[in-house]
């Protein structure tokens, strides 16, 4: 899977550090790589953004991107990290996308990551003036043509004009209209008001934070929209309220492996941050009367949890069309049929056969037989493509 995108991600890397470089109007240095010093500066910033957003929150739906340090310091740590999680995500569509908008776009991470997947026409729409003037550049180094457009949801701006086969909101939802419940309504409304300039047989990604309480927002604003009769493409398989707000113990995210750039990785121990893979909250939903995708045959799980391994047995947490549950085998059961079920991964979509109730969920045993419906990135096949 991160073979798929990697060489693209690495083409990136030497660009965002020239266009951070201009910006700065200092400094030179390698092409593809940081200076010590650089790497000292931009951490200290990566460690502001990562504070802001994540724990303490007092960054989320501020005009941070204004600021020139803590705008670099996105550009070359969550920049990289957007891109490939969005790559992912979009590996996921149904269709290849033409026309394509970037709402609340930043420097142009997901909008530069849907051109590489293929889109032919791009708009990067934020109320930053200066993330624009870095998608621009960013657009220059690589030529490629993109547009640009000043959106700002805080002052209920209008959308940009026209429709598109993709609309993508990257870690954008979550920092409108305050926090809690009361933000609920107000996003769905958002959501439904973009989704209505999303062509028939097109979609609408949202990504956000991987945190507890962005990922259980996201799935509320899911629930309101599955209610007015809206489909969801993916992750879910699910077309009821989402099961994962039951407990308020729960929640659903991503997590995905990804060849992490140098610079990444460097900025990432400056800060003293973790990013071994890519975690996320996504959302894919498709217009106002369109059905949900067509699964193919077979009792049918997402991989929404992480290996819960104990002894003697292997456990993960699966969603499906008849909701959220817990699956496990005992070793001595494993057999060439369902030998793959001790090597899954999260978003890996499975079939199964020959489960019995037991505990919280299934039990598989040596009459159970799994299949591979989908690998954790790629969309689930109609039943007429279905894979053997």
């Amino acid at each position: 899977m991160a073979d798929a995108y990697s060489k693209d991600l690495e083409r990136w890397i030497p660009r965002l550090i020239a266009v951070w470089r201009k910006a700065r109007r200092k400094g030179d240095g390698p092409e593809t790589r940081l200076t010590p010093q650089e790497v000292k500066e931009v951490g200290a910033g990566v460690k502001q953004l990562s504070l802001g957003l994540t724990r303490e929150r007092q960054l989320a739906g501020a005009k941070y991107m204004d600021d020139p340090k803590l705008l670099g310091a996105y550009l070359l740590f969550y920049w990289p990290v957007s891109y490939a999680q969005a790559r992912q995500a979009l590996g996921e569509l149904p269709n290849r996308p033409r026309h394509v908008l970037d709402l609340g776009s930043g420097p142009g991470p997901l909008a530069f990551a849907a051109l590489d997947a293929g889109a032919q026409e791009v708009t990067a729409a934020d109320r930053s003036k200066p993330a624009l003037t870095l998608a621009r550049e960013l657009a220059t180094e690589a030529g490629e043509a993109l547009a640009t457009r000043e959106w700002d949801p805080t002052r209920k701006a209008p959308l940009p004009e026209g429709q598109f086969d993709l609309i993508t909101m990257g870690h954008v939802l979550n920092e409108l209209y305050g926090t809690g419940d009361g933000a609920i309504g107000p996003r769905a409304a958002l959501l439904e008001q973009v989704l209505a300039q999303v062509k028939k047989g097109g979609s609408l990604l949202v990504l956000e934070p991987a945190l507890k309480e962005t990922s259980r927002a996201l799935l509320k604003v899911r629930d309101v929209l599955v209610g007015k009769g809206y489909a969801v493409r993916a992750p879910c398989m699910f077309r009821g309220n989402c099961p994962a707000l039951i407990k308020e113990s729960d929640w659903c995210h991503a997590e995905r492996s990804w060849p992490m750039p140098h610079v990444v990785e460097e900025l990432a121990r400056a800060a003293g941050l973790h990013k071994e893979s890519l975690k996320m909250s996504y959302l894919m939903l498709a217009p106002k009367g369109e059905p949900w995708p067509e699964l193919p045959q077979g009792r049918l799980f997402r991989i929404v949890s992480e290996p819960l391994e104990g002894k003697g047995r292997q456990r993960y947490i699966g969603c499906g069309p008849e909701g959220r549950v817990g699956l496990a085998m005992q070793e001595k059961h494993r057999t060439e049929k369902n030998e793959r079920f001790f090597k899954l991964y999260r978003g890996d979509v499975i079939s199964v056969t020959e489960t019995e109730p037991k505990g919280d969920g299934l039990a598989l045993d040596g009459r159970s037989e799994l299949k591979m419906v989908a690998h954790a990135g790629r969309g689930i096949p109609p039943p007429s493509t279905e894979n053997p």
